[in-house]
């Protein structure tokens, strides 16, 4: 937006609610699938499927970033990034992003000028745009994301759908962002791919849509780590999941981050979340979508294994815990 700079030590209880509407969403381009974008009580978009694809994240800081670890174009990237993972997950193309936006009345604009840009580059990545929201006064900065998408005919790939004699396989990576953010953790700020995939994540967009076009039978997206998510799709369809370690194998870059700090990357890869992966099952002796490498197997019985044997510790992030 490139507000100048008499306006950069503007804080937003003096832009206020409505200057700082405009200031987040003036002059951006909407995908051709939005009716009515921001300005009214409520955006329309066009749903061609007959059917939308919902999904919420809230990011707090202090809980799901820093301000001294990331900047806020970072921030709004992440934001959107997660989000748009669980539209990937269910098989679905993103349309669009409704956005809220909740922080202490002394927020300088220059923050949320930012925020906004990174909001927006994320989401334009998939050619779509922040269509609406809220913005309210809060002690804490939260943001709070709703993406929308289409299943473009396609049935949405649940995490119920897995049975025994499935292939387990994962597009995208795992393991870096919970080792950006032990790096982080100990006070450091490089390695700079490390650190970055903690800022922000990497989705393998398009994949989800490969994954349902390839017969899926179920599929869920790393928020939570490797183990926990597929404990979830474990749980929702019936079955057992073994993870083959030799297949999943760990980065070299990871071994060395984990040398450096007295980790262990493994641990990071079986556990770590935020990634933003995609884990799906496919019946055995279909093609794999290219983005896919297989790393398992779906069996008879319940819980999750690593090479035939229950995982010790825990098996990846949980709210409260």
């Amino acid at each position: 937006m490139g507000p100048d700079s008499s306006q950069d030590a503007q804080t937003i209880s003096q832009v206020g609610e409505f200057g700082l509407i405009d200031r987040v969403t003036s002059g951006r381009a909407q995908s051709p699938g939005t009716a009515l974008g921001p300005g009214d009580d409520a955006a329309v978009l066009s749903a061609p499927d007959g059917r939308v694809v919902a999904s919420t994240d809230v990011l707090v800081e202090g809980v799901h970033f820093r301000f001294d670890w990331s900047t806020p174009h970072q921030v709004g990237r992440k934001a959107v990034a997660v989000n748009l993972s669980d539209i990937n997950a269910m098989g679905a193309v993103p349309t669009g992003l409704l956005v809220g936006l909740a922080c202490p009345p002394d927020t300088p604009v220059a923050l949320v000028d930012e925020l906004a840009d990174g909001l927006w580059e994320e989401a334009q990545q998939l050619g779509i745009g922040l269509i609406g929201g809220d913005m309210v006064s809060s002690s804490s900065l939260t943001i709070s994301i709703t993406a929308l998408g289409d299943l473009q005919g396609r049935a949405p790939v649940t995490r119920s759908g897995a049975r025994p004699g499935d292939v387990v396989a994962v597009a995208g990576r795992l393991g870096w962002a919970a080792a950006g953010l032990a790096v982080l953790g100990r006070g450091f700020r490089s390695p700079v791919a490390v650190v970055g995939a903690h800022r922000v994540p990497e989705p393998p967009y398009g994949a989800g849509p490969a994954a349902a076009t390839g017969g899926a039978t179920s599929m869920v997206d790393t928020s939570d780590g490797l183990l926990a998510d597929l404990g979830h799709i474990a749980e929702a369809s019936g079955v057992a999941v073994d993870v083959d370690s030799a297949r999943l194998g760990v980065p070299q870059r990871l071994t060395e981050v984990a040398s450096a700090l007295g980790s262990d990357a493994r641990h990071w890869v079986l556990t770590g979340g935020e990634d933003q992966a995609l884990i799906a099952t496919f019946p055995a002796g279909s093609p794999l979508p290219a983005e896919f490498r297989e790393i398992g197997a779906v069996l008879e019985g319940t819980g999750v294994t690593v090479d035939g044997s229950p995982y010790q510790g825990p098996a990846g992030w949980e709210h409260w815990r």
